[in-house]
């Protein structure tokens, strides 16, 4: 596809040929975010716009603020990959994809500039509101691709995200003693964790087995919700944290 007209006010456009037609769906109902993980961000964006990379992004949020559209909202875009959230696999086909300049983990996790998190703020609540993207279904990488993708990692503000009205976030319980569940561990105490974490959207066999993908979906859920240590242990404050995030869903709000 050739030039077009951004569906974001703030956004210049740099378009990619690497899109297709969304499936199964009316529109976009979740926002992914992802760090772009490259040391050079003009490099990111000339990598999404590559059709040999076969990847691609709705937005670019540059460094400095600035805002590239890569995919008409309409499209498909190619961002999340194989990828599993509230029993949908099609990521892609219900998503709109941000990518976010930042080297990531590889040059240990750089802090995200202030007027780049304003910027994501900003085109998330414009995509939020044109679509009815509800704030429970603005999510990482790592929250639809658990194990495979670690992005956009710990340091990312989500709180900072909510208290502007983007994303789903409640305080962290303290860290501290008491029981915890880890790799090995089994029963029913370990289903009960599993169906909590597929209650709220993870992808997550339930069969009672602490095994890698457990380990993986827990430090996923710590990453974004209880940053201050990604283990993968399912301590008191991982549990207590889960069980209120769960709880303060509309539509256990409701019930």
């Amino acid at each position: 596809m050739s030039e077009f007209t951004a569906d974001y006010a703030g956004a210049s456009v740099v378009p990619s040929p690497n899109h297709g037609e969304r499936e199964g769906v009316d529109g976009p109902d979740i926002i992914i975010l992802h760090y772009t993980g490259m040391n050079s961000a003009d490099g990111a964006l000339a990598w999404l716009a590559n059709p040999e990379s076969q990847v691609s992004s709705h937005y670019f949020v540059y460094e400095d603020g600035r805002v590239v559209q890569m995919v008409p909202e309409r499209r498909r875009a190619w961002h999340a990959g194989k990828s599993l959230w509230d029993g949908a696999a099609d990521i892609n086909s219900r998503s709109i994809g941000i990518e976010i300049a930042n080297q990531g983990h590889p040059a240990g996790l750089p802090e995200f500039p202030e007027p780049q998190i304003k910027a994501v703020i900003e085109l998330c609540r414009d995509c939020g509101a044109r679509w009815s993207i509800a704030p429970e279904r603005v999510l990482g990488h790592s929250d639809i691709a658990p194990v495979r993708k670690i992005d956009p990692g710990e340091k990312f503000p989500w709180d900072i995200l909510s208290q502007n009205g983007v994303g789903h976030w409640v305080t962290p319980a303290p860290i501290g003693g008491g029981r915890f569940f880890q790799r090995g561990d089994s029963g029913q105490p370990v289903e009960a964790l599993q169906s909590m974490l597929s209650l709220y959207g993870y992808g997550i066999e339930i069969d009672g087995v602490y095994g890698e993908q457990t380990e993986g979906i827990v430090a996923a859920f710590q990453r974004h919700f209880r940053p201050a240590l990604v283990d993968g242990i399912a301590d008191v404050s991982t549990i207590d944290t889960l069980h209120r995030l769960i709880s303060s869903l509309p539509k256990f709000r409701s019930a």
